[in-house]
């Protein structure tokens, strides 16, 4: 626990780097083992089963980070119950130009343009298959210049899914022109039964869990058509959500007028808002991992209470460092016990009951 510390400290020196730079920095550290790690067993009041995998606690980080599956080793010693890699794209792509990544310090948030920056399918499929213990996702996505969508994510999918403990389309992210027009009903229903069926392929007839991640940006409508299209499919589980366009009132930092998705703690109230709807459209059957704007445990608990059966994290670990994971898993399960939950599970939803 002492190296927790001594990396904690070091967060206030990646702050003076450009934020792309310390973030390249942060993923060197980690792939390399160079990251604190978390040695203590977590609360069993903390374990919860989804999709037949066992996640020790509900604590998860984020895709966007480990882009292309480089320290998903170093980050799940960090106390998290689970990794998600990617977005990942079939090709190798540069993303958009730079700067594209920006910390809104004041506002405890992030605005980030990076478009998909991805070495490609292949890399990622190479480092995953030396990939060890604990669970692991993997989030596809499709190239910029891409035409035909569908074919990438099936690429994506006939790579990583064998490769993965559970799969993401991601068609959210505000980057990459198009992409979120994939969440219309009849597209994104087409783009759910390809992916599982190239999915289902790739592992040998095996049913991998897919989940789709979706924008905070929707209209009444957008949710009640993707809700629809996630029962007909039977698409596994959701994510909420992606970053937002939309800029909440109130940002004091000076570039809070970037182009980009904005990230971090003025997310956190469409978040809950939007798992909450969401779990009322899918009646509850759909299990929910929500992010956007979690920086403590009664963030994770509020997002609990509202539908999510497991949480992500990503933006608040740029100005809490990954002594943020364990302060998170301690202050959760006490609040779960204060209300007299026996289990986490029974705290999903509790809000609409």
């Amino acid at each position: 626990m002492a190296r927790m510390g001594i990396f904690d400290s070091a967060i206030s020196l990646f702050r003076l780097l450009d934020p792309e730079r310390a973030h390249h920095l942060a993923v060197w550290a980690l792939a390399r083992g160079l990251g604190p790690r978390f040695d203590g067993p977590d609360d069993p009041l903390l374990a919860s089963e989804q999709w037949g995998l066992r996640f020790p606690n509900p604590v998860g980080l984020a895709a966007g980070f480990d882009k292309d599956a480089e320290a998903f080793r170093g980050a799940l010693q960090l106390g998290f119950g689970f990794v998600e890699t990617g977005t990942v794209t079939p090709r190798p792509q540069p993303g958009n130009p730079k700067p594209r990544l920006f910390r809104l310090t004041e506002d405890r948030a992030v605005i980030n343009r990076y478009g998909f920056n991805s070495a490609g399918v292949e890399v990622s499929a190479e480092r995953l298959r030396h990939r060890g213990a604990g669970i692991v996702g993997a989030n596809i996505g499709k190239n910029k210049e891409s035409e035909d969508a569908e074919a990438d994510y099936i690429v994506g999918a006939t790579q990583l899914a064998p490769l993965s403990d559970y799969l993401v389309i991601n068609v959210s992210s505000p980057n990459t022109p198009g992409l979120r027009a994939l969440q219309d009903r009849a597209q994104l229903s087409a783009l759910i039964t390809a992916t599982r069926q190239a999915a289902t392929e790739a592992c040998g007839g095996e049913s991998k869990p897919l989940l789709v991640k979706i924008a905070p940006d929707l209209t009444d409508e957008d949710k009640q058509e993707i809700a629809a299209t996630v029962n007909e499919t039977d698409t596994d589980g959701l994510i909420i959500s992606n970053t937002t366009i939309t800029r909440p009132a109130g940002l004091m930092s000076g570039d809070k007028d970037e182009a980009g998705g904005l990230s971090g703690v003025p997310l956190f109230p469409l978040t809950r808002t939007l798992v909450g709807e969401m779990y009322q459209l899918t009646r509850g059957k759909v299990p929910i991992i929500g992010a956007g704007g979690i920086a403590g445990g009664d963030d994770a608990y509020a997002m609990i209470r509202v539908g999510a059966s497991l949480v992500q994290v990503y933006s608040a670990l740029v100005f809490h460092g990954p002594g943020l994971i364990p302060r998170i898993k301690s202050e959760l399960a006490a609040r779960l016990r204060a209300d007299g939950f026996a289990k986490l599970e029974d705290a999903v939803g509790a809000d609409h009951r």
